[in-house]
């Protein structure tokens, strides 16, 4: 291991130069890795990487979740939950049965079960290549909270599948009752320990003498805790770090001080930046690894396959992209649905098109068994990998180059915008300052009369204008101004709940706004 130190520390800085150049050329970071990787594999005497499935769940999958979790807007969550919930769920579904379905027609020794457990590995779109894309690219907010949510639950639902097509494989039978009390103990019990170690954590924070470093060493703790603790009894620990996740985001302003949420987000935005590009560049260094055991069929044979399978994704995901739309003009004449307007086709096809398969994928493939329990060789492995790496590489360039393309080309407009987002965030300041002077006005009028400090922040707020720098305060306008910065953050909560319009983003950039004022608050 300490040999190959020098290898993995080139890696990295490697990672760091083709992200640099993938803004550079405004390409997506996860197309240049993974093939990066793939030419790196190629070099004679490099170290062979070999690649623990386990590893990547353990490792990269909790914290990356964690994280997702962490910034998605849960009212945006809630608010397109029904085809949220039908992309994760019902979509990977019905994508796992289309591929089992046509892998058992023409690949020869494929069953049912080994074409279902195939599915479920290739079906979850990876939610880290559409994020990077979408950054180059200006898209309706909507598409980039279905694709967000829809990421956060998809792996569960794949994983969920895949477990019960393993067990299918190996004991050559499924007992539809079974599968179906352990469904529901999965889905059940990911969130409920999810729910559950998050609020223990939360009251850890809340009630323990932690200070900032303290926080966010907890923080880097907690997902891997509802990760096993959820796993260690056969619950989704997927769903476990999803729902915990969105727990501790939602509640954040409760148990955490600004200096903790401020210190937290840098750390959390690097460590997930290292760690997605290494998930990627390890699905291209990892080819050697699949190709060495591929010896029942020709490498072409295979990559047909490959191909065959990518297509009935890419079509599957389309058409159910459309057949939602559908669904949802012919409901919203019985339930209330989010946005009942028919879209058009340039959203669903945009959306069908998003589908990139990603770092899962490649996890769940390489956590088959090599043998079962009967000692015998486990069925078609060997090709079921090769087929995945292939998947993962076909969406990522083909989709992946294209999707850019095709978001410029289609222009699409915004339904959701209904005024610029810095005319909103502006308009949301100038009623903080009235909330915060009416706040002063009428609670420290005293305190005011005596502290010059106050009263030019009285003057700010009136004014509208930004706090002048260089001016001491006293403790006294220190406390005085904290609990105006606490008034402050309670008013935008509630503004986010109460105005269904608007964008969660803007709020929490002016919570961010709030942080830094009362970080400077030690510095003044």
């Amino acid at each position: 291991m300490l040999d190959d130190f020098p290898f993995y520390l080139c890696l990295v800085i490697v990672i760091l130069l083709l992200i640099m150049l993938s803004r550079k050329i405004k390409v997506a970071y996860p197309v240049l890795l993974v093939l990066a990787g793939l030419g790196i594999s190629f070099i004679p005497g490099l170290p062979t990487l070999h690649i623990e499935s386990e590893l990547i769940f353990i490792l990269f999958l909790p914290p990356l979740l964690y994280d997702a979790a962490w910034h998605i807007s849960w009212k945006e969550l809630w608010h397109w939950r029904r085809i949220i919930g039908s992309f994760a769920f019902l979509v990977v579904f019905f994508t796992a049965l289309a591929v089992a379905l046509v892998v058992n027609h023409f690949i020869p020794g494929f069953t049912l079960a080994l074409g279902f457990l195939l599915g479920a590995i290739v079906s979850p779109p990876d939610a880290v290549s559409v994020g990077a894309i979408l950054k180059f690219v200006k898209v309706p907010k909507r598409l980039s909270y279905v694709l967000e949510g829809e990421s956060l639950l998809n792996d569960a639902s794949s994983l969920i599948i895949f477990r019960f097509a393993l067990i299918a494989v190996a004991t050559g039978s499924f007992v539809w009752h079974q599968a179906a009390l352990s469904f529901v103990w999965m889905l059940a019990g990911g969130i409920g320990i999810g729910l559950i170690v998050g609020y223990a954590f939360m009251k850890t924070h809340k009630y323990l003498p932690t200070d900032t470093n303290t926080d966010i060493a907890l923080s880097l703790l907690t997902p891997y805790i509802m990760y096993i603790a959820a796993e260690a009894v056969h619950s989704s620990g997927v769903l476990a770090v999803v729902s915990g996740g969105l727990l501790l985001s939602n509640y954040r302003l409760r148990y955490l001080s600004s200096s903790s949420r401020l210190g937290g987000l840098n750390v959390w935005d690097s460590l997930s930046f290292v760690l997605n590009g290494l998930v990627f560049m390890i699905i291209g260094l990892d080819l050697p690894q699949i190709t060495a055991g591929l010896e029942s069929v020709s490498i072409a044979t295979a990559i047909g396959y490959g191909l065959l399978v990518t297509g009935v994704l890419i079509a599957g995901r389309i058409l159910s992209a459309f057949s939602a739309v559908l669904v949802t003009l012919v409901a919203r004449n019985f339930i209330t649905v989010a946005d009942p307007r028919n879209p058009g086709f340039k959203l669903p096809f945009l959306i069908g098109w998003s589908g990139m398969r990603g770092v899962v994928s490649l996890a769940s493939a390489l956590s088959i068994p090599v043998y079962m329990a009967n000692g015998s060789a486990f069925p078609q492995r060997n090709l079921i990998l090769f087929i995945t790496f292939v998947v993962i590489l076909t969406t990522l360039l083909l989709q992946g180059l294209t999707l850019p393309y095709l978001i410029r080309k289609l222009n699409l407009t915004d339904p959701d915008e209904v005024a610029p987002d810095e005319e909103v965030y502006n308009d949301i300041r100038k009623q903080l300052n009235q909330h915060a002077l009416l706040y002063l006005n009428s609670n420290c009028c005293e305190q005011v009369s005596r502290q010059p400090m106050l009263q030019q922040m009285a003057l700010k707020w009136q004014n509208n204008d930004q706090l002048a720098d260089g001016l001491l305060m006293t403790e006294e306008s220190k406390s005085v101004y904290r609990d105006v910065l606490d008034l402050q953050r309670k008013w935008l909560i509630n503004k986010n709940k109460e105005d269904v319009n608007i964008d969660e983003e803007i709020i929490r950039r002016h919570l961010l706004y709030l942080d830094l004022e009362e970080e400077k608050l030690q510095f003044i």
